[in-house]
């Protein structure tokens, strides 16, 4: 039997830190969509319903599956040949990203609502089709057969990823509270472009990371295919690929099991950072407590997350986060009543951060056990899109139903602990049939 001193060290194996960075370039762009332009929406006078339904823009990580066959398939002219067919989409990606950080800033809400959404539009779809190249990458670091590889390479994307999202949260809340004391009106804009300096690193580091010798990736001339059969080989063939292996009757409920995962989570979490905004906590309070305090505890958490799994196993770990993930909102429903306490803010934060790091890598290392390797970009983006779609196209009308429930927050969070409970009793009741 393999002991903890063993699994620890994998963590510290040379391709852990290029999943890392990979995690964290996949991370910071949520921070972007979601906290930056959500406060920036806020505070420009915009109503709850209207933030929230702005978050369908998160809705292209539902559909990424969709051009994913590309990223498996197609060389990019020039890039591919000289960075490798996984970087080379990585750094386009990184490119038009850097482009919406600089459109944005030259853009007010005020006056250019449609304009704002349509670039986060921009911004959400290159992070979506980056993650796609991303989640490849890092899964082919690890060989089929390495299930603990698997497993800690999971744990350390959700690091990297927790990273990018709450050193980025910390960075753009402090810049543009610093802007706004100095009394530029601007003050969002301006953090934007001193945020486009942290993509710009990224972008360069990446060049630095070496793919794996073995690809997987399987070039094809599209123009020499009919179409028809082109589609069906790069996008129904790994569907169908992932029911012939599974069998249709388990491989509906563990799609389903994938959409409703982390539904209470995600409308918890959309609203979130307006909840801490409306109970008196400003910019700086949030990156203080949610940001600052929730990197290093999501850190800590995900890496005893990591090691959980691979010790206890995939079942116990989803059973354990699933019902964590439940308890925690509850804690944000005291919070409501009580109104602004630091105490309770970072203990919910804790908790919130225990949960959330817990379920995320066990979920990522759920479906990297899933997929055919035959078909690794398309598959891991087809059931990771399944996910995000109950996350985000859902929690998109998170606004709207803290505005219908007449901003009663409390019965808000109660109805996200709620949420949780479908996912767990079709875990439950698919148990035997698990891969695992």
């Amino acid at each position: 039997m393999k002991t903890w001193i063993h699994t620890l060290g994998i963590y510290f194996e040379a391709r852990m830190a290029k999943i890392f960075l990979l995690g964290f370039i996949s991370g910071f762009p949520w921070v972007l969509i979601g906290t930056c332009l959500s406060l920036w929406l806020k505070e420009d006078g915009l109503s709850r319903s209207t933030i929230g339904w702005a978050g369908l823009i998160f809705g292209v990580y539902a559909i990424n599956f969709l051009w994913a066959p590309l990223i498996d398939k197609l060389k990019i002219p020039f890039l591919t040949k000289k960075f490798g067919p996984r970087k080379s989409w990585v750094l386009l990606c990184q490119t038009m990203i850097l482009i919406g950080l600089f459109l944005w800033s030259s853009l007010a809400p005020s006056e250019n609502l449609l304009l704002i959404i349509a670039v986060g539009l921009l911004i959400a779809t290159f992070s979506a089709t980056q993650d796609v190249a991303i989640d490849a990458f890092r899964i082919e670091l690890a060989e089929s057969y390495e299930e603990e590889a698997m497993a800690v390479g999971a744990a350390v994307a959700v690091i990297g990823w927790w990273s990018g999202f709450k050193i980025g949260g910390i960075l753009s809340l402090y810049l543009a509270k610093l802007f706004q004391i100095a009394g530029y009106e601007n003050y969002w804009q301006i953090t934007f472009v001193l945020l486009s300096l942290i993509v710009a690193v990224c972008s360069f580091l990446i060049i630095l990371i070496e793919e794996p010798k073995k690809s997987y990736l399987k070039p094809t001339n599209v123009k020499n295919k009919l179409y028809l059969i082109w589609l069906y080989d790069c996008i129904l063939n790994p569907i169908l690929s992932f029911f012939r292996k599974n069998g249709w009757s388990l491989g509906i409920a563990l799609v389903s099991f994938i959409f409703l995962f982390k539904i209470g989570e995600a409308f918890m979490g959309r609203m979130s950072i307006i909840f801490y905004k409306e109970i008196g906590f400003t910019k700086t309070d949030i990156a203080l407590y949610s940001k600052g305090v929730g990197w290093i505890t999501t850190i800590t958490f995900t890496l005893i997350g990591g090691m959980f799994a691979v010790r206890s196993g995939l079942f116990k770990a989803l059973i354990f986060s699933g019902i964590g993930m439940a308890i925690t909102n509850l804690f944000f429903a005291l919070m409501a009543l009580v109104e602004k306490s630091e105490l309770l803010f970072i203990i919910a934060v804790l908790l919130d951060d225990l949960a959330t790091a817990f379920a995320t890598v066990t979920f990522v290392a759920f479906i990297s056990v899933l997929i055919d390797r035959n078909y690794t970009a398309t598959q891991y983006a087809l059931l990771a899109s399944i996910g995000t779609a109950g996350r985000t196209l859902l929690a998109s009308s998170s606004g709207s139903l803290v505005d219908w429930l007449h901003g009663d927050w409390v019965l808000f969070f109660i109805l996200t602990t709620v949420m949780v409970v479908p996912s767990l009793i079709l875990l439950f009741l698919i148990k035997k049939k698990l891969p695992f």
